[in-house]
């Protein structure tokens, strides 16, 4: 018994000992395909290790450099953001959106899941080397993807004279990663392509805005037009976009710097100044009445009023936007002071539609239709509440805070509104008018593809026992109004309302006015000519 037990160890020892000696299976050999991909990267490695770029040696390492955790990206997008220009805000908040997807979709999955490691420096000259290289797994490149991300989101924004620089810098970071010896031609392709996607991305949730809306040309009209401006009367409110600093120093708005701009490029032109107290609609009247050209600086209210003005006397009408959002000028591709005056030195006149809304009674015509025209938007309803609480809180807050306070309270207390559309009775509790059909989903859309489809945009949430007030204010600020339950929207050419409590109110263009109970809203198809750039600024 005992020499038995004393041999069980021997054995054991014996069987360990096999199974240490036996050989762990080989790994399988990569797939051929990706054997001569790799082969084909470290060629393609070694020569751009071995050329020879004259000047590129201290250029493209410094471009890597700056290119370290974005700064340099978001300094453009910063240099953007300082613009007056609304698609360069636009095309920088995108590309800064996009770097922030892409990045930790490289940085922290596509690493980790490849876990390649960095090229051998052996063949790259010492001099493109100056400092120290990263030492994170290779595949796919960080620098490479924030790179095609921001560019991409910048190209899908900005006019060709700026995203064309960003590109060719996109570009060169990119280079700059093989140059210097810190990825494979392969770890930037895929870094390309996942930043690509990442800002192509981001048009799911917030779709790209067209540079400019497509206008009806017109080949036969003729306007006289002056390198000095002669003929042009321009009609400024000076009130527009002001601004006011500490300690009660004015400073000036932007209406009033664009009136200097347009004074200096267009000397013979006649100017108006609107003071506060001005009577807008007999100075723009009296203007129209004697102009070969009607230029009218300010926001949309003023330039709302300036094209009825253009309408009753048959002028061409120069948008120059002065306001805080200038919807109408910018749908045109006129951003600024000098679009405008390029626009109106190329001679290129459009024609766009017009909405109105009236009283529903027999008998009106033209002049009532002028007197209560829209280029943009009309709405009311709660719609109307939110806009009056946003206007009053924007100075303080700024327009997105102000939003979000403003829909809080006005949905804390509104209620719907009964009346008759089209015939049909509905409890509507915030609806929207809009002059040609609008891409955007909002509450407040702001961008079209047409100003001439002869159309209205009309968007309602009616209600039927209980307001959705939660679920209707997360859609308003998310921006996807049609998730609301009881949204409508459709397009016609004329809408007819019936108040059932009362006078209604309406904003139009941002100025808010009671008009009968029963109104009718409609369109005049082509029937105000425009300048507009000669070609969209792509």
């Amino acid at each position: 018994m005992h020499e038995n037990h004393a041999r069980r160890p021997a054995r054991g020892r014996v069987l360990t000992m096999r199974r240490c000696d036996r050989a762990a299976p080989p790994a399988p050999p990569p797939p051929v395909l990706l054997r001569r991909m790799g082969r084909l990267d470290r060629w393609a490695f070694d020569r751009v290790a071995a050329a020879k770029l004259p000047g590129l040696e201290y250029v493209l390492p410094r471009v890597s450099r700056l290119a370290d955790h974005g700064v340099l990206w978001f300094s453009i997008a910063g240099g953007l953001g300082l613009t007056r220009r609304a698609s360069l805000r636009r095309a920088a908040l995108r590309g800064s959106i996009a770097i922030a997807v892409a990045s930790p979709v490289v940085n922290v999955i596509g690493k980790q899941a490849f876990r390649r490691k960095r090229p051998v420096v052996d063949l790259v000259p010492p001099i493109r080397i100056r400092w120290k290289l990263p030492t994170s797994h290779a595949f796919p490149s960080g620098h490479s993807a924030s790179a095609a991300a921001f560019a991409m989101g910048i190209a899908m924004e900005a006019p060709r004279a700026v995203w064309g620089p960003v590109m060719a810098t996109a570009g060169a970071v990119a280079f700059s990663r093989v140059y210097t010896g810190a990825h494979y031609p392969g770890d930037v392709l895929a870094g390309l392509g996942i930043g690509a996607a990442t800002a192509l991305g981001t048009r799911l949730v917030w779709p790209a805005r067209p540079p400019v809306a497509h206008v009806t040309r017109t080949g036969t009209e003729r306007v006289t037009v002056t390198d000095d401006g002669r003929g042009v009367i321009a009609v400024a409110n000076v009130s527009s976009g002001g601004n006011a600093g500490e300690g009660g120093i004015h400073l000036p708005s932007r209406a009033e710097r664009d009136l200097l701009v347009l004074e200096r490029e267009l000397p013979a032109a006649e100017v108006v100044r609107l003071e506060p107290d001005a009577d807008v609609e007999k100075a723009l009247t009296e203007a129209a009445a004697r102009a070969q050209v009607l230029a009218v600086i300010g926001g949309d209210g003023t330039v709302n009023a300036g094209a009825r003005a253009a309408l009753r006397h048959r002028v061409p009408l120069l948008p120059v936007p002065g306001g805080t959002f200038d919807h109408f000028a910018r749908a045109l591709g006129v951003e600024t002071v000098t679009d405008a005056i390029a626009a109106y030195r190329s001679g290129c006149l459009g024609r766009v539609d017009v909405a109105f809304v009236t009283p529903e009674v027999d008998g009106h015509g033209l002049d009532a239709e002028l007197d209560s025209i829209f280029l943009n938007t009309a709405s009311f309803g709660a719609y109307t509440e939110l806009v009056d609480r946003r206007e009053r809180l924007e100075g303080r807050l700024g327009k997105w805070p102000a939003l979000a306070v403003a829909a809080v309270r006005t949905f804390r207390h509104s209620e719907p509104v009964e009346m008759l559309v089209d015939g049909e009775p509905r409890r509507v509790w915030l609806a929207f008018v809009g002059n040609c059909a609008y891409g955007s989903r909002g509450p407040a859309p702001t961008w079209r593809e047409h100003l001439d489809d002869g159309q209205l945009d009309i968007r309602m949430v009616t209600a039927a026992r209980r307001v959705p007030r939660l679920r209707a204010l997360a859609a308003v600020m998310l921006g996807h109004l049609h998730l609301t339950p009881g949204y409508r929207h459709w397009e016609d050419g004329a809408l007819e309302l019936i108040s059932k409590d009362g006078p209604l109110r309406l904003a139009r263009d941002g100025e808010v006015s009671s008009l009968a109970s029963a109104v009718r809203f409609g369109k005049r198809t082509g029937a105000l000519a425009v300048f507009c750039p000669h070609a969209p600024p792509r």
